[in-house]
């Protein structure tokens, strides 16, 4: 685990000064399509009052990323409430640094690795004893970079003002000194360093111009973001009640089918179960034609009933004791039997009354067809 973490840490220690210089590139790359004056209209740009004390006059620059245009100017000495009547109330809001001269600083070209870009003045701090006859106590420090090289290697320069000089010009500044936000120096060609050698406790803390606008964008970014989030929530929730309501329908429908499919299967399986008696057992026609047949002369059918498979007959006839074997020939039923015992009707040489069970032969289960039953039989074949 512990070689993971150093492999890790040193992956990130790589990878993070990459990443800040492609930031950096990027974000130079995408102000450069603006215009300078819009690009401080907007915020995104680094601005700042220039003083500068030349002879009897105090200059008065406005710097704008790298460009500078003078604004104005004051007769030296003065006092800082003048700048009230020599400018506009926005150029007053800039932070103001006053400008030095090159002569009163020390400067060191030195070389760094490129992964302590994020920690310069720190890396410097032990470099003053070695590259200025002071120590880090005895003045004060900034240090700029200046660009990287090959190898991994970057180019940093190292500006020192004694304490002396800087309680000089504290002196000779009067109440200038208190009422800037820093302190820059000039090289010979007039062109600022880009540093800040006033101590942090000797900064005066100038209220952000840029800030009320940032208060009230973050505000409407936040109130968006809330407002952004409900609308969400509400369609969520709206596509969530029509989902729901999409479902139940369906399944109000499915319970539907399924109870109509219930519905159809039960009266098919009806059917066919009436279709499979029917188609299972004699019809009534060819149960009268077989009594036609097998019944004799002198025998008269009072009653014919039909219980399922179960056929009863009750009737009067002179020859009663052959029916059984008679009826028994016959292949629609079976088990022929009479019932009780035969009853004279009173006449001498007249029918007995008979009692006659049987029961009914299943057929063979044939295919229910459409086709109609005849009274006289199976139609004969035509040629």
């Amino acid at each position: 685990m512990t070689a993971w973490q150093d492999g890790f840490r040193q992956a990130g220690s790589q990878l993070a000064p990459r990443a800040r210089h492609f930031l950096r590139w990027w974000r130079a790359s995408l102000l450069d399509w603006l215009p300078v004056r819009w690009q401080w209209a907007l915020g995104w740009a680094p601005a700042r009052l220039l003083l500068r004390q030349q002879g009897d006059t105090l200059q008065l620059d406005r710097e704008i990323g790298s460009e500078r245009v003078r604004v104005g100017s004051l007769p030296w000495p003065c006092e800082p409430v003048a700048l009230t009547a020599a400018l506009s109330p926005r150029l007053q809001q800039l932070p103001r640094s006053w400008m030095l001269d090159g002569s009163d600083v020390l400067r060191r070209r030195l070389r760094v690795p490129a992964a302590a870009s994020g920690r310069l003045r720190d890396v410097m701090r032990f470099e003053i004893d070695r590259q200025t006859p002071f120590t880090a106590e005895q003045v004060s420090f900034d240090v700029r970079a200046c660009g990287e090289r090959p190898g991994g290697q970057l180019d940093a320069e190292l500006v020192v003002l004694p304490r002396t000089r800087l309680e000089h010009w504290q002196q000779s500044a009067g109440r200038w000194a208190e009422a800037v936000n820093g302190l820059d120096v000039v090289d010979g060609e007039g062109v600022p360093l880009q540093v800040n050698l006033l101590p942090p406790e000797l900064r005066h803390v100038g209220r952000d111009p840029h800030l009320r606008l940032e208060i009230l964008l973050g505000v409407s970014t936040l109130v968006m973001l809330v407002l952004a989030a409900g609308q969400l929530l509400h369609n969520r929730a709206e596509a969530a009640a029509t989902l729901r309501q999409q479902v139940e329908q369906s399944a109000r429908n499915a319970r539907d089918v399924s109870e109509e499919r219930a519905r159809l299967q039960a009266l098919v399986d009806g059917a066919r179960f009436l279709d499979e008696e029917h188609a299972r057992r004699p019809s009534m026609l060819a149960v009268w034609n077989e009594l036609s047949e097998k019944l004799p002369e002198g025998t008269w059918l009072e009653k014919i009933g039909v219980d399922n498979l179960q056929v009863q007959l009750i009737g009067l006839s002179r020859e009663a004791n052959q029916l059984v074997p008679l009826l028994q020939a016959s292949t629609l039923w079976r088990r022929v039997n009479l019932t009780g015992v035969l009853q004279a009707d009173g006449t001498a040489g007249g029918p007995d009354r008979f009692t006659l069970t049987a029961e009914l032969q299943p057929l063979q289960a044939q295919p229910v067809t459409d086709s109609k039953e005849t009274v006289d039989g199976p139609a004969a074949p035509t040629p």
